[in-house]
């Protein structure tokens, strides 16, 4: 063998060394932020731990949205909102158009988040959908009533594209968690999830591309019931991976 390497390196033969497992494949950093919505902790957690290839790192408002500068951003790949506020200055207002539009960090929208920003028509177009918290009233006329939720319903959630990476080896499932009815969804995101119950919008999950950036949301994930269903634990994890460029497949 020492003699073959000798004469390898004589004839000017280029060998390349083989990957080491640990530098094949790095796992997705994903910043989670909340504040503005309590949810069960714990079990939410939980079951990010379970998602094969994701490290996690939680981040509350108010210092949220401090993490969108490029220097912070250095230490995440995607972004999942889970909050519901709406505060936020027209600096880091920017910031996180810059981190989508220019720079195409990922973003993945979870259930409540939704509702936040209820004046920054930008955030609508970001999300590709929006809950209205209260009556759009123009020349004293409600023009659009408010959204409405309901707790604890049954149903069963559709996948409209099999095909998509997101929902690649996800067949339709059954889930107990809140609905939504009277949300926005905008024209051009791209439907994913499909649900027919009279107190819910139709539509309950979908992408688009926000500039360079990929975005999925899902009105899934209330709280510990919706989180331990592997089909919410499937999609969420494909989604991360999709939106990090790094398409990804979980079978609930």
């Amino acid at each position: 063998m020492l003699l073959r390497l000798a004469l390898m390196g004589i004839l000017g033969i280029v060998t390349v060394q083989p990957v080491l497992a640990e530098d094949a494949a790095k796992p997705v950093r994903a910043l989670i932020v909340t504040g503005g919505h309590d949810f069960d902790r714990a079990e939410f957690f939980a079951a990010f731990d379970t998602m094969k290839g994701i490290t996690w790192k939680e981040v509350q408002h108010p210092a949220a949205n401090d993490m969108y500068t490029k220097e912070a951003s250095e230490q995440y790949d995607v972004v999942v909102l889970y909050d519901m506020v709406q505060t936020i200055s027209e600096e880091q207002k920017q910031n996180l158009i810059r981190l989508l539009k220019e720079d195409g960090k990922g973003l993945v929208a979870v259930h409540h988040c939704l509702s936040s920003y209820q004046d920054w028509p930008e955030y609508t177009r970001i999300i590709g959908g929006k809950y209205y918290l209260a009556d759009v009233v123009e020349n004293g006329k409600v023009v659009r009533p408010g959204s409405t939720y309901d707790h604890d319903q049954k149903f069963r959630v559709q996948i409209v594209d099999p095909a998509h990476p997101i929902t690649k080896g996800i067949t339709d499932f059954e889930i107990e968690d809140e609905t939504y009815k009277g949300f926005e969804v905008l024209e051009g995101v791209k439907p994913l999830l499909r649900v027919e119950h009279p107190k819910c919008g139709p539509i309950v999950g979908w992408t688009h591309d926000y500039g360079k950036a990929h975005v999925a949301y899902t009105l899934l994930g209330h709280d510990k019931k919706g989180y331990e269903n592997e089909g919410f634990r499937g999609l969420v994890r494909n989604a991360i991976l999709w939106a990090a460029k790094q398409d990804g497949e979980a079978k609930p």
